[in-house]
């Protein structure tokens, strides 16, 4: 322990309540990062719709409907990231500013990515019709847009995984080399099975409450569409009882939590397998019937994301209270120094009495 890097923190008072600032982490983490999924899934399900839609005009309209709830989503996930990102640097700040430092160049370049994503997925959605002709051209600019929507995530996860492990902070040398680090890329994949599962209960929730008559432009039947958004959650869904488990394991063993993670995470899997079949039954219903569990399925989706976001946060505690025992005891001791030197500073201004 003596070779890992020990900072002062700030010593300044919390500017709410901890439990509060806790809560606000974790919610509105779990909110954020509910609609990132519904923004990078649309944007990838949308250019591959369009690209079938080369040879079937009907691909097109889908992947125009999938397209226009992008940019919803985009608002809406930035807003509900601003709570998160404030709490994350009021509960961690040693850890998450040194994280930032670490990273350095990839980390401050997330700004003028997001504001080129942005823009793109403007573009693609609001030319859609003007560029008919250039459809190729269409594509690539969803594509280049999916591209950023992709790498932005993987720097944002490397920054915060680089933050629970302050034993590697003297041997990581920039973003690639913690990049490397064993969990980053099994929660990396861990998200991006996400976003597809998460999009396509969103286009179920869009389409079973639309009319055949308000459909009928786009050339697909209700049914087609609501299957096909199941079918997009369930596959991803299966692909995470492999992933999930392998980004689990890459986690450090920490002492004295793996029986509470593995209670956590081992409820979140047994209502994962639950929630699958219901959406594999959903995907065989007749025409008629078909969307009739979606509420309770949603119900099962965020019960999933609460013991997922509980045993996120249960982790990230016990990675870091050894440290910041240590860091306490530093900026303890600092302050302690500095009113030693007060004291004798102002002992020595005394005027001598004769």
């Amino acid at each position: 322990m003596n070779q890992i890097p020990v900072p002062r923190d700030i010593p300044l008072p919390m500017p709410a309540p901890e439990p509060l600032l806790v809560v606000v982490l974790v919610f509105f983490f779990l909110l954020h990062i509910a609609f990132v999924n519904f923004m990078v899934g649309g944007a990838l399900i949308s250019v591959w719709y369009e690209i079938k839609g080369l040879k079937d005009r009907r691909y097109d309209r889908l992947a125009y409907e999938v397209a226009s709830t992008i940019t919803a989503n985009k608002s809406i996930a930035v807003v509900l990231g601003v709570g998160p990102l404030l709490a994350i640097n009021t509960l961690y700040t040693v850890y998450f500013y040194t994280a930032n430092a670490l990273t350095g160049t990839f980390w401050i370049s997330i700004v003028p990515l997001v504001v080129v994503a942005f823009l793109l997925t403007y573009a693609h959605k609001y030319l859609w019709h003007a560029m008919e002709g250039r459809k190729a051209l269409h594509i690539a600019i969803g594509a280049a847009s999916c591209l950023i929507f992709l790498f932005i995530p993987l720097i944002f996860l490397t920054n915060v995984n680089l933050m629970l492990f302050p034993e590697k902070w003297g041997t990581v040398q920039g973003f690639f080399s913690a990049l490397l680090l064993p969990n980053v890329l099994p929660r990396y994949a861990h998200f991006l099975l996400a976003c597809p599962a998460m999009t396509g209960l969103l286009m179920v929730w869009l389409f079973r409450r639309r009319s055949e008559a308000s459909l009928a432009d786009t050339g697909w039947r209700r049914d087609e569409l609501v299957r096909a958004g199941y079918r997009w959650a369930l596959w991803p869904t299966v692909g995470q009882f492999l992933v999930g488990p392998v980004a689990l394991l890459t986690l450090p063993t920490l002492q004295g939590t793996l029986a509470t993670l593995m209670g956590i995470f081992g409820l979140a899997i047994l209502v994962s397998i639950w929630m699958t079949l219901m959406m594999f039954v959903e995907t065989r219903r007749p025409a008629a019937r078909i969307g009739g569990s979606f509420v309770s399925i949603c119900g099962l989706m965020v019960v999933v994301l609460g013991l997922m976001g509980a045993g996120r946060h249960a982790y990230r505690e016990a990675a870091v209270a050894p440290h910041r025992e240590l860091v306490r005891a530093k900026t303890e001791d600092y302050m302690r120094r500095v009113d030693e030197a007060n004291r004798a500073a102002g002992a020595a201004q005394r005027p001598v009495r004769p």
